[in-house]
């Protein structure tokens, strides 16, 4: 690097530096109040009798020799802030990197990932499964819904249903057995057996009312359940993804999930919070015939419904780095083992709850890891690597900033004194020229 800086940098990044070459060695701290009578063109002859020819002479060269000064360490120091800004913007990329590979394979560690291709992970949560724990809630709408889907004739003598989605529980799948207790804990049961409709009209068509406002449970929903013998006697959430206010943000680029571009959390260095996985709303996998069910509107489910469900709550690997990160917590925020932040001000505490019944489906079955893990493992070393040298380069770049910063202000401050006498010197041969008679 020009400027003192460390060459290495530049095997960091193909990206050239446009700013000057500089010398940093050059760069000599000098202090005028100590060259009082060496470092400016005035003698204490000067000062005491005023200027005269030669002097003027002189005044004009020592200023255009300062200025010259100035204009040279003007130019270093716009080097150096050039470098340092390229240096910082390089070690954010960096940064953003380095997390986004640890979401990608934080997952894998110190979770009990099988790794043998004949082992079988009995304990992972089948889309079946998730249906057969929803009918076990028997007299709740969820479960009619998950009934009736096996009699689709029964379901199309009612209009509404063609304005359903699904159960919330069954629009989503999750990568491990862990993360969705733990997101479907952080919605709690009630959230997760909520029926999801595209538009406010199923909405009212599920449910109609007699003039004096008592459930008409011969029409909707509850002429529905009347059919199959188990009415619907609690209540049941349903949401509307018309009436939802959708995300407005910019999409992950050629992401066919359709994933959200949120700002990570930074520390105040800059730095992402250890520990820090990515965001609950961008965990979840949805099928692709749901994932653009809600044409009307032209937005994905995780635009509308699982934005509105988790907006942009934080997962992160354990409930201390959660803890240590809480100044970068705008909302909510869960770890891996448990933690649970609600929202400003607001911890779940207590035991975490293993034994979730409705949670979501998971994706996959990995039984081995993916074939790019240990490739992976190598570019995060890498990248680490860089990030550290390109931090050390930092330092020395704003060592150099701040003595060339410090060479500046002391020149300028020589300029000003410089000005000041090179003034007084010439009110005083002005006004001996005026009183010397003709």
């Amino acid at each position: 690097m020009s400027g003192g800086g460390d060459p290495r940098r530049m095997s960091i990044d193909n990206e050239a530096l446009s700013p000057l070459a500089i010398n940093s060695r050059a760069l000599v701290v000098s202090d005028p109040s100590q060259h009082v009578g060496q470092n400016t063109p005035f003698s204490r002859e000067d000062t005491q009798n005023g200027m005269h020819g030669q002097t003027a002479e002189s005044i004009g060269n020592y200023s255009k020799k300062l200025q010259d000064s100035l204009k040279e360490l003007g130019a270093k120091l716009k080097h150096h802030e050039d470098n340092f800004k390229y240096l910082k913007t390089l070690k954010n990329k960096l940064d953003d990197s380095i997390l986004e590979m640890q979401v990608a394979i934080g997952k894998y560690q110190g979770m009990g990932f099988p790794k043998g291709e004949n082992e079988d992970p009995t304990y992972l949560e089948s889309e079946e499964e998730t249906i057969q724990h929803i009918l076990k809630y028997e007299n709740s709408a969820a479960a009619l819904f998950c009934k009736m889907k096996s009699n689709p004739v029964q379901l199309s003598d009612h209009s509404f249903t063609k304005d359903v989605i699904g159960v919330v529980a069954m629009l989503g799948k999750v990568d491990d057995t862990i993360l969705s207790s733990l997101l479907s804990d952080y919605l709690g049961l009630e959230t997760m057996l909520a029926i999801v409709c595209k538009t406010y009209e199923g909405v009212r068509a599920m449910e109609e009312y007699s003039k004096h406002g008592s459930i008409n449970k011969g029409l909707g929903i509850h002429a529905l359940a009347a059919s199959t013998g188990r009415p619907l006697d609690d209540r049941f959430l349903v949401i509307c993804l018309e009436n939802l206010r959708p995300y407005a943000g910019e999409l992950i680029g050629d992401d066919p999930q359709r994933r959200l571009d949120l700002l990570k959390p930074r520390l105040i260095s800059g730095e992402t919070p250890p520990g820090f996985l990515g965001f609950a709303v961008n965990m979840i996998t949805i099928d692709n015939t749901n994932l653009f069910c809600n044409s009307k509107t032209g937005y994905s489910l995780r635009e509308t419904l699982f934005y509105h469900l988790f907006s942009n709550t934080q997962v992160y690997k354990t409930r201390d780095d959660m803890l240590k990160a809480l100044p970068c917590i705008p909302n909510g925020a869960i770890s891996l083992d448990g933690g649970v932040i609600r929202g400003p001000g607001i911890f779940s505490l207590g035991h975490h709850r293993e034994d979730i019944c409705v949670k979501f489906p998971i994706g996959s079955k990995p039984l081995m890891l993916p074939a790019n893990y240990f490739e992976l493992e190598g570019r995060l070393k890498e990248t680490k690597w860089k990030k550290d040298r390109t931090s050390e380069d930092m330092q020395r770049e704003q060592t150099l900033l701040d003595r060339v910063i410090f060479n500046y202000e002391t020149k300028k401050r020589e300029f000003v004194k410089f000005l000041a006498e090179s003034s007084s010197l010439s009110a005083q041969y002005h006004m001996g020229n005026a009183s010397t008679p003709r």
